[in-house]
C-alpha cells in the first residue's frame, strides 16, 4: 500500500521536486482562494497581494462563506473553478509571487507550464463536485483581504488540514498530464472509431 503523502506550506523547489504528473498528496498548512479578479489586479493593476503567497499554496476557487460576526467566518462550501480562466495571468503570477502550489480544476496551457518548469511550482487539481467535502478540511478561515470584490473573489486565508486529494496536472519538469491524456485518448476513440465503422460497413 503507498504511503500517503502530504506536504505542509511554506514548501520549497526541494520539497515539490519528486512530484511528477499524476502523483496525489494531501496539503496541511495555509491556502489563499485566488480567482480571476485578483490575478488580473496583480498582473495587469500592478497591485501587489495584501497576502504572502510565496512558497504557499492558492485556490482558483469562489467559496461560499458563512459570516459569524466578529470579523469570523465559516467556510460551507470551497470548490474549484475552472483553472484555464486564470491561465493568461498564470506565469507573470507565479513569477511575482513565487507561489509554489496552484490548486484549480482541469487543465492548464504552456504559460502555466513554463512557470511550474522556469519557477518550480505545482498545478494540481481538487477533484470536481466535492465542494463541501473540501470545506471540511478547512479548520479556519484566518484572514480576509480585497473583500471589495465580493465573495468568490475575495481572498480567504483558510488554515487546512489534508486538503485533497490533490492530483498534479503539471509538474516542476513540463509534464502536462491534460495534454498527456488528450494524446492517449484521442488514440483510443481512432481505435474504436476505426473497430465501429468496420462493423457497420454495411449500411453504407
Amino acid at each position: 500500500m503507498n504511503e500517503k503523502k502530504i506536504l505542509t506550506t511554506p514548501v520549497n523547489a526541494e520539497d515539490i521536486a519528486g512530484f511528477k504528473a499524476g502523483d496525489i498528496f494531501y496539503l496541511n498548512g495555509y491556502i489563499v482562494t485566488c480567482r480571476d479578479v485578483a490575478h488580473r489586479r496583480l498582473v495587469e493593476e500592478k497591485r501587489p497581494l495584501p497576502v504572502d503567497i510565496r512558497n504557499g499554496a492558492i485556490y482558483h476557487a469562489g467559496p461560499i462563506i458563512r459570516p459569524l460576526g466578529n470579523d469570523k467566518f465559516e467556510m460551507v462550501s470551497i470548490g474549484a473553478t475552472t483553472s484555464m480562466r486564470m491561465e493568461k495571468f498564470e506565469y507573470e503570477f507565479v513569477k511575482q509571487t513565487g507561489v509554489r502550489i496552484l490548486v484549480g480544476k482541469g487543465g492548464m496551457g504552456e504559460g502555466t507550464r513554463k512557470a511550474c518548469m522556469e519557477f518550480k511550482a505545482l498545478h494540481v487539481v481538487y477533484p470536481a463536485g466535492c465542494a463541501v467535502c473540501a470545506a471540511t478540511q478547512v479548520e479556519e478561515i484566518e484572514q480576509a483581504e480585497w473583500r471589495d470584490l465580493g465573495m468568490p473573489e475575495t481572498l480567504w486565508v483558510c488554515r487546512i488540514k489534508e486538503f485533497g486529494p490533490l492530483v498534479v496536472s503539471i509538474d516542476t519538469y513540463g509534464n502536462n498530464l491534460f495534454e498527456q491524456n488528450k494524446v492517449i485518448f484521442n488514440q483510443r476513440k481512432e481505435e474504436v472509431y476505426s473497430d465501429i465503422a468496420r462493423q457497420v460497413s454495411f449500411i453504407k
